[in-house]
Order: structure tokens, then sequence, then C-alpha cells
């Protein structure tokens, strides 16, 4: 996979800071009807200009646990709309979890994943796609049977996921069968990931390290 689309702290910044600001005006007294609206104007670096996709993660500190993540796979709008659109909708859209209230804010911390493009993984044998996946770098999705999932690299990293287990719970992600991954008709792309994370709420934003 090419390095092309991988980003640095002068872009992951700003983006960390970008959602922080979107959950202060979604999660405040007059929420904008368009998360991206308030910024479209903002100044940020020229990449946020250009298409990306682009997922935010919010989670309860200092426990780490999970407390919302939404995000675009694929490179379908610029950034600087994207970044508030997947922060509002971490906050607010995510089905597995009850709304963030403006009050747990100060308890939430910000994680900004930056993808470059999914590439899908071509093999003869089906079995060799988990020799391709490289846990700690790559993100994975699998589609089949009209049904797609998708897990960011960090899963596989704070799960301790080998690569097959990591194929198998993406799958399972999707509502597959967990070896749909070794069926020659089901797709497997994988997809790297610059993740941008506060060190508290609030905090410096700092480049996280995904390899195990």
């Amino acid at each position: 996979m090419s390095p092309a689309g991988v980003v640095g702290i002068e872009v992951g910044e700003p983006a960390v800071h970008l959602a922080r600001r979107t959950l202060d005006a979604v999660l405040g007294p007059h929420p904008p009807k368009d998360p991206a609206a308030p910024f479209r104007d903002l100044r940020l670096p020229a990449a946020f200009d250009e298409a990306r996709g682009v997922f935010t993660t919010l989670k309860q500190f200092p426990s780490g646990l999970l407390r919302g993540c939404i995000g675009y796979p694929l490179p379908v709008v610029p950034l600087r709309v994207g970044v508030p659109q997947t922060a509002a909708g971490a906050a607010l859209e995510d089905p597995r979890f009850p709304p963030v209230a403006l009050a747990e804010l100060p308890r939430v911390s910000v994680e900004v994943s930056i993808l470059t493009v999914p590439e899908l993984l071509r093999m003869r044998r089906p079995r060799d796609r988990a020799a391709a996946v490289r846990v700690g770098v790559d993100g994975l999705i699998v589609r089949g049977r009209r049904a797609e999932g998708l897990l960011l690299p960090q899963v596989a990293v704070e799960h301790g996921w080998t690569a097959e287990e990591f194929l198998a719970e993406t799958c399972g992600k999707a509502g597959l069968p967990v070896d749909a991954w070794l069926r020659p008709e089901s797709h497997v792309l994988r997809f790297g990931s610059s993740v941008f994370a506060e060190s508290e709420p609030g905090g410096a934003v700092e480049a996280v390290s995904l390899l195990p």
C-alpha cells in the first residue's frame, strides 16, 4: 500500500480540534442543522479541502471505553466537512450508545482517523488474504451478500487479534459468517489510517502509533 495518503500532525492536530469544536456546537443550546456549516470558512491546512475517508471516535476518559464512532470509509467529502459530520455522528447517531450529553464532554476524549483509499486484496487463493493483512497498519473492509463491515486498524491492536481473527471479526461486523473472508465471492479491502487523539479531554493532540 502506498504511504502517499498518510498525513502528519500538522493535519491531525487541527482535525481533532475541529472535532472538539463541533461537539461543543452540536451539544450546545443552538446546534446547527449542518454540523459542518459553522466551519466552512475556517482557515485550515489545504488538506482539509481534499476528500478523505475519516472516522471520529469518542472514548470515556480515563477508562478508554468506547463512547461512539462514526465515519466515512471512502473519500466522499472534504475533511472540513467530514470531520464535523463524523464528530456529530459519533456523539449523537451511533446506534450502540445513547447520545452524548453536554455535561459528559469533560469526560470524553476525541480521536480522529484519516484514511487512505481502500485497496482490494486480489489473491488467487482467498486463504492468502490473511498473509497480506498487517496488524497495526491495515484497517479492513469485508463485503459480501450486500453487506459490508469495517474495522479500523487500532481495533485489532486493542484486542490483540491475529490477522485471521481480524478478518473474522470484520466479517462479524458485517453480519456475515466469520469465515466469509475465505469465500472467493467476498471482497476484502485494506486501508491505512493516520490516527490522532487528545491526551485527555480538550488536551494536547498526539499522533497515535498503531504498531503492536
